[in-house]
């Protein structure tokens, strides 16, 4: 062991007794969160309305195509649904314009502005409820997230609008999911 002669450096007093263990303070950052511009709002806006449009011709069919023992309270919940959702398009796409921006000029643009959609595969009743079911949540979470990036760019009554739809959309998905847990 080497000494030189001199008494060692003392950072700290000796301890006494038990340690005491001090959690560190975490350091406050503020995260620096770039704003939303605005066309890639718009091409969120764009696939929410592509969406209210496929879950529009979904429920028209499922509720054309129906059949089971509940099909009266079924047919009548998912008219109200189509009916809703076209308003629903028609809203959203309001809102693009009122941007000064234009919707797709087809069906396969509005296809391609919102790709991931899932596609009743068969005509058994529960089957077409269950991928409508599933359509709905998506729909209703992606309102939300609609919502807070609305609130990012200040766009208040895009905000409403995608925050009262979440609500409807998770309205509907109760009824859907108490009707499909009894049948």
């Amino acid at each position: 062991m080497y000494t030189s002669g001199q008494p060692p450096v003392q950072y700290a007093p000796a301890p006494q007794g038990e340690p005491k263990f001090v959690e560190p303070k975490a350091k406050k950052t503020k995260a620096v969160t770039a704003k939303p511009d605005i066309p890639t709002f718009i091409q969120q806006l764009i696939g929410h309305a592509s969406y209210a449009n496929q879950l529009y011709t979904q429920a028209h069919l499922n509720h054309l195509n129906y059949e089971a023992s509940n099909f009266f309270s079924i047919h009548e919940f998912l008219k109200e649904q189509y009916e809703a959702h076209i308003e629903q398009f028609d809203k959203l796409a309001e809102f693009t314009r009122s941007m000064d921006y234009l919707m797709p000029m087809c069906a396969c643009g509005l296809r391609d502005a919102h790709p991931d959609f899932d596609n009743v595969t068969s005509y058994d009743g529960r089957s077409m409820l269950m991928t409508y079911l599933k359509n709905l949540e998506d729909f209703a979470m992606k309102s939300k997230d609609l919502a807070m990036v609305a609130r990012e760019i200040e766009a208040i009554d895009i905000e409403n609008y995608a925050a009262e739809l979440a609500g409807e959309t998770f309205k509907a998905t109760w009824f859907l999911k108490a009707t499909l847990r009894n049948g």
